[in-house]
């Protein structure tokens, strides 16, 4: 655990009903409705916190304008200084715009540009500095204390802890018999908040918080541990290496579980939000859907309540991970067949394609890298079916042509 500038602090239930009524007004109360179509489709009662909606698409709102709403007058007038990956960033910039503070926010090399440039919209000062949220953080301690700028860390901070604890006092009072909580886990400062509200108004409840597979520093300090934290993720708001103090604590004593999901899982939650709800959702908010679809015979029967921490995914992101999605569903397919070179073979194929109702996207020749005889090339279509079967369909009709085909639906088709 990094970071232990905040020394380990309680939060209590009374904590975060005083941060609902300061913050009251001032965030959006997300809808927390029940999802027909995913419960249906995995046999789970899913109801969905959509923190997507709040102004800046995220959660972390919360917790920023309740940190800000406790600085002195003399705090707000030297200025705040902030690293994030991309939502507390905006989150604070939001506020602090709003309250007239003057904020400078640390961002990590890589950000998606869309969070650099929604923090910017809102008045702060970006840095992108470091190429991991520890760095930033190490980079904005020292470039703060210079200046003497008032640190608003993002998670190991027990008023904003409190403030995102409000998310799950909303969650219980809309439906109040749920049987679980999903919530994802960077810092944990929303994990620990969510955690306190929840075991206290209703002790029986299981609360599970899920980290992506990369990163697993939660888990690993509530389990003892030691796996790596590294790499690319797709829910890289919640990629951090060092989580806060002030949470771990209260996670590792309130917590029921926490579970690891994969990249393909966390795509597959994202693209189904995207479908069946029709909502847009970053890797980090699918995270909690993704630990259900996972393990689905776990929860099957179960009301579970899954908070969507936010929305602010980028758009070459989003596609790639739909075109990924549709290939691994065998309706998005890369074939490579191996043809005479000789005029009116490509429009035979593309006959046989057509005939079988698949879509031809894309088409190319390989006529010099290949092992194939001089007068022999290989055609590379990207073909779009229904589903796998339909696939199977089209490959059927093209080997009774007598054409040999290879199939590539995806590098993580399962």
């Amino acid at each position: 655990m990094a970071d232990n500038t905040e020394t380990p602090a309680s939060v209590t239930l009374d904590d975060i009903r005083g941060a609902a009524k300061i913050v009251e007004g001032q965030i959006v109360r997300t809808p927390f409705h029940h999802s027909f179509m995913l419960s249906q489709d995995l046999g789970v009662d899913i109801w969905l916190k959509c923190e997507n909606l709040q102004r800046t698409s995220s959660y972390k709102e919360r917790g920023a304008l309740h940190k800000l709403l406790s600085l002195t007058e003399e705090e707000r007038k030297r200025g705040i200084i902030a690293m994030s990956a991309g939502n507390h960033a905006q989150g604070v910039a939001y506020h602090a715009g709003r309250l007239g503070i003057p904020t400078t926010i640390i961002m990590p090399v890589g950000t998606p540009a869309v969070k650099a440039e929604n923090t910017k919209r809102w008045g702060a000062h970006v840095i992108l500095e470091g190429h991991s949220l520890e760095e930033a953080g190490r980079f904005a301690r020292k470039y703060g204390d210079e200046r003497g700028l008032v640190f608003v860390h993002p998670y190991n901070d027990a008023k904003i802890v409190a403030g995102q604890g409000t998310a799950g006092i909303e969650m219980l009072e809309d439906v109040p018999d749920l049987d679980v909580i999903f919530v994802p886990i960077g810092g944990g400062g929303l994990l620990a908040g969510v955690a306190v509200a929840a075991k206290a108004i209703k002790p029986d409840i299981t609360v599970i918080g899920v980290e992506a597979a990369l990163y697993p520093s939660m888990y690993n300090f509530v389990k003892g541990t030691q796996m790596p934290a590294r790499g690319d993720t797709l829910a890289e708001g919640i990629a951090v290496s060092d989580p806060g103090v002030i949470a771990g604590e209260i996670i590792k004593r309130l917590v029921d579980d926490v579970v690891l999901v994969s990249e393909t899982d966390i795509e597959r939650a994202t693209f189904a939000l995207l479908m069946k709800e029709k909502t847009v959702v970053e890797g980090a908010g699918s995270a909690g859907l993704a630990a259900i679809m996972a393990d689905r015979e776990r929860w099957k029967g179960r009301k579970c309540g899954v908070v969507l921490t936010g929305g602010n995914i980028d758009p070459r992101l989003l596609a790639s991970v739909l075109t990924r999605e549709l290939a691994r569903e065998g309706r998005l397919s890369r074939l490579t067949i191996d043809i005479p070179d000789r005029p009116g073979e490509l429009s035979r194929v593309a006959g046989v394609v057509g005939g079988a109702g698949a879509n031809i996207v894309e088409v190319y020749h390989q006529r010099v890298f290949t092992d194939l005889p001089a007068r022999g090339t290989e055609l590379n279509l990207v073909i779009e079916t229904r589903d796998r079967s339909h696939l199977e369909g089209v490959l059927a009709q093209l080997e009774a042509k007598g054409y040999r085909v290879v199939v590539k639906s995806s590098t993580a088709a399962a």
